[in-house]
């Protein structure tokens, strides 16, 4: 047997679609990138973050540094989903020479925000939610949207704030890319068998 997967209420566009990193993807074709800060800037910042001296950066550690804009811990998720994308020797943390990718990452993904942060409000809600996945290339039904605003509004007051904003673009991003890898005549349907499912699903690093 197999399982058949509709994306009838999804429509991509394929313009944004090549296999690359997400902070690629979302970022090719818009001003948000930033500038790479000079080494000497990045390891006063190193320095700061690594507050056992350890000589890299743990998930803890990160977690710590970064501000979502409320008095809420940063998203943990999140911050797992960051370690495992520049953790390239695998071990759990970010050395200096991961760190300063990761850096500009963060900046990005801020710049980015702020962009679709149109009443300055420090959260984004539903309509910005929309106009922001829409300029990534996503065509999604209000029903699906209405969906991952449910998900990812972690204090649930209809709005999500910075660090579930990057969890959820990047969630719809790795899966979208696991189901394109499928779909070669990119029709929105694809056929699989069960086992093809489970090992799509399980190497999913999400």
């Amino acid at each position: 047997k197999c399982f058949i997967f509709l994306l009838n209420f999804i429509q991509f566009n394929t313009n944004y679609c090549q296999e690359s990193t997400v902070i690629t993807l979302l970022f090719a074709t818009m001003a948000f990138q930033s500038p790479m800060p000079s080494r000497e800037f990045l390891w006063d910042v190193f320095q700061r973050v690594d507050k056992d001296h350890s000589g890299a950066i743990s998930a803890e550690e990160l977690q710590q540094a970064l501000s979502n804009g409320t008095w809420t811990p940063f998203n943990p998720e999140t911050v797992r989903l960051m370690i495992g994308m520049f953790d390239k020797s695998g071990n759990g943390t970010v050395s200096f020479d991961e760190f300063g990718a990761l850096w500009k990452y963060v900046t990005d993904w801020q710049n980015c925000f702020r962009s679709f942060d149109r009443d300055n409000s420090g959260n984004i809600d539903r309509n910005e939610l929309k106009t922001a996945l829409t300029n990534f290339g996503y065509r999604l039904s209000d029903g699906l949207v209405d969906m991952l605003l449910r998900k990812y509004d972690r204090l649930g007051r209809g709005t999500i704030y910075f660090d579930d904003f990057i969890q959820c673009c990047i969630v719809l991003y790795t899966l979208t890319s696991a189901f394109r890898k499928y779909d070669v005549d990119q029709d929105g349907v694809i056929t699989i068998h069960y086992e093809q499912f489970l090992s799509m699903v399980f190497n999913l690093k999400i």
